[in-house]
């Protein structure tokens, strides 16, 4: 794979607009797949910018999706959140506001073209002084309220994350350049038709903003208790409108959210070695290690132990590499 270097001509027209944006892509390929020789994520002199390859398609796997954008340049993924399916690839970036239990794999990847990724993570306090900067006018309540989307991806956004990409390679001038061109990033990014969703996180107390703070209580004391009227007057909502507003963005409940959290951090802990599964049980909030049981089974598919033993399993017929 060779890089296509050299000056992008302004877009005259659609087919001249997916001309540099395919060119821009093939760069971005082949500077990530020097960048990334072994399968996995790989950490950047950028600390918001991340890597990732997988050389096959991966099994369905439960995980927190990290709020950032994900711009794939080569391969093909999905992740679901509830009931909802999303697709990204080459011409689609997904964006996430939160951070959500979903379920994500590889869809298209080969140890000839494997799937590569970036990763970045979007300041809203940025994005904030931007939108103020340029006085656009905030919209209100102009999108469905999901903390998790996909966008097409256009030649403008790919030219500034090729621009990050390519100071990895004179890591001198990373701490001045990179902040311009996140900045340039930001600002693509808010010129999308994403622009309310986005505005909505980053200003003021927004509906996807108070979520955000009733998610972030929740991560930090997921084995507590949880009492949905004390925690909507922590965020300063009502039961009904953050449960409503919850639900839109996570596509559950915040009881089933701090279900799916304490299922998965149970997981973590029996995969990592951890004690008893009626242990784990205790420590991740439940009072009941049979319902514990029934409900770890019914997200993951088998008991506790079972399912422990054979991820583990696999992981070690896999060997290293794969």
């Amino acid at each position: 794979m060779a890089p296509h270097a050299g000056k992008s001509a302004q877009p005259a027209d659609a087919g001249s607009e997916d001309i540099r944006a395919e060119a821009l892509r093939s760069e971005l390929a082949w500077l990530l797949d020097r960048r990334t020789g072994q399968d996995g994520m790989h950490a950047t002199a950028i600390p918001a910018l991340k890597l990732y390859r997988f050389s096959h398609p991966t099994e369905p796997a439960h995980v927190l999706q990290d709020p950032a954008v994900y711009v794939v340049v080569q391969g093909r993924k999905q992740v679901t959140l509830g009931d909802t399916t999303y697709v990204y690839d080459r011409s689609r970036y997904l964006a996430v506001s939160m951070e959500l239990p979903v379920v994500s794999h590889v869809l298209e990847a080969s140890p000839e073209e494997p799937y590569l990724c970036m990763t970045l993570t979007v300041d809203p306090r940025e994005l904030a002084g931007l939108i103020v900067e340029t006085r656009r006018q905030v919209p209100r309540d102009d999108h469905d309220g999901r903390a998790l989307y996909v966008s097409p991806l256009r030649a403008s956004l790919l030219e500034g994350f090729l621009r990050l990409v390519r100071l990895l390679d004179t890591p001198e001038d990373i701490p001045v350049v990179a902040p311009l061109v996140l900045r340039e990033i930001d600002y693509r990014l808010l010129q999308s038709e994403q622009f309310g969703r986005l505005a909505q996180m980053a200003i003021g107390d927004g509906r996807l903003r108070r979520v955000s703070g009733a998610i972030a209580w929740i991560r930090e004391h997921f084995a507590e208790p949880l009492q949905v009227e004390a925690l909507a007057n922590q965020v300063h909502m009502s039961p009904s409108a953050l449960h409503q507003h919850f639900k839109a963005a996570t596509a559950m409940s915040p009881l089933q959210y701090q279900k799916r959290l304490r299922l998965q951090e149970a997981r973590r802990r029996l995969l990592s070695g951890g004690p008893s599964a009626e242990a784990v049980a205790y420590e991740v909030g439940y009072a009941s290690a049979s319902q514990f049981s029934r409900e770890y089974a019914r997200l993951f598919g088998q008991p506790p132990r079972r399912d422990a033993e054979q991820v583990r399993g696999a992981a070690a017929g896999a060997g290293p590499g794969t």
